[in-house]
């Protein structure tokens, strides 16, 4: 059950793994991250680039060559090519959540919002970014470098956390004005977003006790 307080969006949820946007995500036969047949859809495929005529494009050159490029719905601003894999956020670097579009567009939420996610099984927190599109009603997705920072097993192919991870996310805080999504920018973005919003918690708690 999801729910909004103090300008953030929280649930609770489990974490399967997201390998989308990894350079290495998804090959000819199965030779990828994850299984290619997770880059499908109902209608063809939905998680890789693909020619005029609907076929995978593979990497020509480079150290991920013969594999295809895998997108993730947030995108690098400096980098132009859509063949480019680096254009797309590799999930193996970038710490980031997948959410439904209606989910997200019911509460408010944008592509590019930063979020805390924690693991209360351990007591891990991460800080992630919004960073892309999930099927209807699948709530509880996270990148590979997201599962591996909150102690999650990380492997796309056969693992997840089946429960007890917290998602607050905050709506409108997008970095509409950065020209590379790194790690070290999620972070110290959110970690400041993150105190302003306890220090608002705290504040109404004090306010409803005294």
């Amino acid at each position: 059950m999801s729910h909004a307080r103090n300008n953030g969006v929280s649930f609770t949820a489990g974490m399967t793994i997201d390998a989308d946007g990894a350079p290495n995500a998804y090959g000819p036969r199965n030779r990828g991250l994850d299984y290619t047949e997770n880059a499908r859809g109902q209608g063809g495929w939905v998680a890789l680039v693909t020619s005029t005529q609907g076929q995978p494009v593979i990497q020509r050159t480079g150290r991920y060559r013969g594999y295809y490029v895998s997108t993730t719905s947030l995108q690098q601003p400096n980098i132009k090519d859509p063949r480019n894999p680096r254009k797309y956020l590799d999930a193996t670097r970038v710490p980031y959540i997948v959410l439904p579009p209606d989910f997200a567009t019911a509460y408010g939420i944008s592509l590019g919002d930063l979020a805390v996610v924690t693991n209360t099984a351990n007591g891990r927190s991460a800080y992630a970014i919004y960073g892309d599109a999930g099927p209807r009603g699948k709530i509880g997705e996270g990148s590979i470098a997201l599962a591996k920072e909150l102690g999650i097993p990380s492997n796309p192919r056969h693992d997840s956390a089946p429960n007890g991870v917290t998602y607050l996310i905050f709506p409108g805080s997008g970095p509409h004005k950065w020209m590379t999504i790194t790690r070290s920018r999620i972070n110290s973005s959110t970690a400041r977003l993150h105190r302003q919003w306890s220090a608002q918690k705290k504040c109404g708690f004090e306010t409803l006790v005294r």
